[in-house]
């Protein structure tokens, strides 16, 4: 650090592996970047804030050192076994190597305008649907439209992953339903799986929030199979298995800049999943793989967050002047969703109106429900939609773990092969 920034004592503290404000800590981060020969992001995206916003310095200090390992998913587990039916059909067109090798799955490209594949694709889709429905009625005894849009959110429950935006859309489609006498919607069930830290509050008030809007919504007559909700409890590999070849949407709405990469988004585009998302974490390079006609991308962008707040990100404004965000917060207040006991979802309502929107849930909510319009507006196409849904399978190759390791193997680890 001397040798590089002659007399800087503000870089050494920056830099320094123990923090000597206040109590003496050592910094694990920096320790790592010190002490390792190669750090990396898991996303371009992700490397790309660790070296301009987390460690700037250390990128100049040691360029290079710093690298990029997009992360990946397993084909054998998220298609081959939990999806064998489509394994079959693509099996069927480009022969069996596809599991070891997945960017030959770009073959099937050239299927996506073909009428038959089209039909037999969407009906591999029905099956897991209607595999998913009879889960959830012999468990939850909710009876689902297995023609209606299946919208799948299934992460941890974090305030940053935004399950409380879906949860505004869903109660702001509820009262359009009926509220509005010519509002059409395609039939949608809105599926989400999460589970909370331990001493996580909010995201547990989050949970219950979502399950007492579902009570309510299922059970009112009025909606009848345009709109259901669906909690499902005890989240876990397992039953990833059985959601993830079943959707139809998949939810990435994170608040850009705050997921690193998870890999949701790859293990459901992988199964014909079109993605809602923003442009955070791997949503970035899907994006690019799949391309803009079969993705839809909403709302802030990393540096559009950083403006946002910097020029005073006032949540009440968004209040005022979105009736349906306004109405739709409104219902957490009221006994809506909890009879005779107002107030119990309020902590929801606080969570963005008194806390600051932390998250900028309502800044990004106008976009989320364009973007979902545009959704429900391409669903009654099903050719149109099978076309795009063939390619999310067929373009996202890329996202294997085999590659990621490859990569790791190359550019990390710098390791020959083993022969056999």
């Amino acid at each position: 650090m001397e040798a590089k920034w002659p007399g800087d004592v503000n870089k050494k503290q920056v830099l320094s592996v123990i923090d000597d404000k206040g109590e003496r800590m050592v910094r694990m981060a920096n320790l790592c970047v010190v002490g390792s020969y190669a750090v990396n992001g898991v996303a371009a995206l992700h490397s790309q804030l660790v070296k301009r916003d987390l460690f700037p310095e250390f990128d100049a200090l040691y360029p290079g050192r710093i690298q990029n390992v997009t992360n990946g998913i397993t084909p054998r587990r998220w298609l081959k076994f939990c999806n064998p039916d489509l394994s079959n059909l693509i099996s069927e067109k480009i022969g069996e190597q596809w599991p070891a090798q997945l960017e030959q799955l770009e073959q099937i490209a050239q299927y996506a305008d073909d009428a038959d594949f089209q039909k037999t694709f969407m009906a591999v889709k029905k099956c897991n649907k209607q595999r998913l429905a009879d889960w959830v009625k012999s468990n939850l005894d909710i009876t689902l439209n297995t023609d209606a849009i299946f919208d799948v959110q299934i992460k941890r429950l974090h305030e940053y992953k935004r399950q409380h935006l879906n949860l505004l859309h869903v109660i702001s489609l509820y009262q359009r339903l009926l509220n509005e006498p010519n509002f059409d919607t395609a039939p949608r069930v809105v599926f989400f799986a999460a589970k909370a830290a331990p001493g996580y509050e909010l995201a547990k008030s989050i949970i219950f929030a979502i399950n007492k809007v579902a009570e309510t919504i299922n059970n009112d007559p009025r909606v009848g199979d345009k709109l259901k909700v669906v909690f499902i409890p005890d989240y876990r590999v397992s039953m990833a298995e059985i959601i993830i070849p079943a959707a139809d949407v998949s939810e990435q709405i994170s608040m850009a800049g705050k997921e690193a990469s998870g890999t949701g988004n790859m293990k459901m585009a992988l199964n014909g999943a079109l993605t809602i998302g923003t442009m955070d974490g791997a949503n970035v390079e899907i994006r690019e793989e799949v391309g803009d006609d079969n993705i839809y991308i909403f709302g802030l962008d990393v540096d559009g967050v950083t403006e946002r707040r910097e020029n005073g990100y006032q949540p009440e404004s968004e209040y005022h002047n979105q009736p349906l965000l306004k109405a739709a917060l409104d219902s957490l207040l009221d006994d809506t969703f909890t009879p005779g006991q107002p107030g119990l979802l309020r902590p929801v309502f606080d969570s963005v109106m008194t806390s600051g929107d932390p998250y900028l849930c309502l800044a990004d909510f106008a976009d989320y429900v364009r973007a979902h319009n545009d959704i429900d507006r391409d669903y009654r196409d099903m050719s149109q939609w099978a076309r795009k849904a063939i390619l999310n399978t067929a373009l996202v190759g890329k996202f294997s773990s085999d590659r990621s390791i490859r990569d790791y193997v190359n550019n990390i680890w710098q390791l020959d092969a083993v022969k056999r």
